[in-house]
């Protein structure tokens, strides 16, 4: 049965030091599952450019204005480090150093600290102190060159491929792991360096295996799980929507087609030279009928066929809805917390933080009364691109 609280990682603190992109999403991750994340947000510091109280990836957390670029600033984040047990940072490399609050200043200050550095080339390398966003990431990684059609460019997943897996998901994993292993060696912190060029490039480790094995061919649309297959991929409906076919496996792909209704017609699966037929058969059919009169023909089989929902329609899918895949809090639809804890579930407990409002709540919680001086404003950022991981905003 499940315990009343705020998810397996209720008491552990966490500095964010304010960014976009990857760093935010991190430290909303761990304050997902119960950690009590402190935002340290710049006067004047630009977001996402939307309304604070949409942006999803600041819910759970605390935020506290602080000048970084005066001395009171400094001593105040040093002050929350003392306390923390973790501090998360997205600066362009060397500047957390100049600014005072590097690895050097706050593992001085608090041994045990785990200081996770979130960046998109890395802390070295030859690109380590240029600008970058979540396509350059992935595209020299290899990862970009996979999706898409082999007769078209490259398709940009959003940013989910660099700046969320390869960079948010192993920022935490790394550090997870750190925390672990300070709480196992007496205290003694470290430094995680997640660099998204590294997480992405990791991901790709199955189809690295697969390259050297002669199964996979190094372009796009000619392998079995990038749509080099008439049966996995999307077809499009009579509506204009699409489905999504995955029916690999041979039992699936019978089943796949007894339900699409082309068993008798259709070319041999395994005749590589008939591919095209079979996917001109496939393609034809799904044309013939919409896609809600298709998600009513492949429901509950083991056709393993799905609809294409956008973003609006996703909470609204029957299996998403049973389980509470999405939820609603404070007016808004957004993601719930994952994975899930059947002791310590953690749950979507607070709005995202508006820049600053908690400055006396968490003056009196993390015992720093310091927070609650006055501290010089900072100008206002002058207007340029944003920045996802690299690009520098805070010196």
């Amino acid at each position: 049965m499940a315990e009343p609280g705020n998810g397996p990682l209720s008491g552990v603190r966490v500095v964010e030091l304010a960014g976009i992109g990857p760093g935010p999403f991190a430290a909303m991750l761990l304050a997902d599952l119960g950690a009590d994340v402190v935002r340290v947000d710049r006067p004047g510091g630009a977001g996402l450019g939307i309304d604070p109280a949409y942006d999803v990836t600041n819910r759970n957390k605390r935020s506290v204005l602080v000048d970084l670029k005066s001395p009171a600033g400094v001593t105040q984040v040093l002050e929350l480090v003392e306390r923390a047990d973790v501090l998360v940072e997205g600066y362009r490399p060397g500047v957390a150093e100049r600014l005072g609050v590097g690895p050097e200043e706050c593992l001085a200050r608090n041994p045990r600290l785990v200081y996770g550095r979130m960046t998109g080339w890395g802390q070295q390398g030859p690109l380590a102190d240029t600008a970058g966003h979540d396509i350059g990431y992935i595209a020299i990684t290899g990862a970009l060159g996979m999706i898409g059609p082999p007769e078209g460019p490259p398709a940009i997943p959003a940013n989910l491929l660099g700046d969320y897996a390869g960079g948010s998901l192993y920022l935490v994993i790394g550090v997870l792991a750190a925390l672990q292993h300070a709480r196992a060696d007496g205290g003694k912190g470290q430094v995680v360096d997640a660099a998204i060029v590294d997480g992405t490039a990791h991901l790709t480790a199955m189809i690295h295996g697969m390259l050297a094995a002669g199964g996979w061919q190094d372009r796009r649309g000619a392998n079995l799980l990038d749509g080099g297959t008439p049966f996995y991929g999307t077809y499009e409906t009579a509506d204009g929507g699409y489905m999504a076919v995955g029916a690999l496996e041979k039992r699936f792909y019978g089943e796949f087609i007894r339900l699409l209704g082309i068993e008798e017609e259709a070319p041999g699966r395994d005749d590589l030279a008939a591919w095209g037929a079979l996917r001109s058969a496939i393609a034809a059919r799904f044309k013939t009928r919409t896609r809600e009169e298709w998600t009513a023909v492949f429901a509950e089989s083991d056709a393993c066929v799905a609809p294409v929902l956008s973003l609006r329609e996703a909470p609204r899918h029957p299996h998403l809805a049973a389980r509470g895949t999405f939820v609603e809090h404070g007016g808004m639809t957004q993601p719930a917390p994952a994975p899930r804890f059947s002791r310590t579930p953690g749950a979507v407990r607070r709005p995202p933080a508006r820049p600053g409002a908690d400055t006396e709540e968490i003056a009196r919680d993390w015992q720093v009364p310091g927070l609650l001086a006055p501290s010089p404003a900072a100008p206002a950022p002058s207007a340029g691109p944003s920045r996802t991981a690299q690009k520098d905003t805070a010196g």
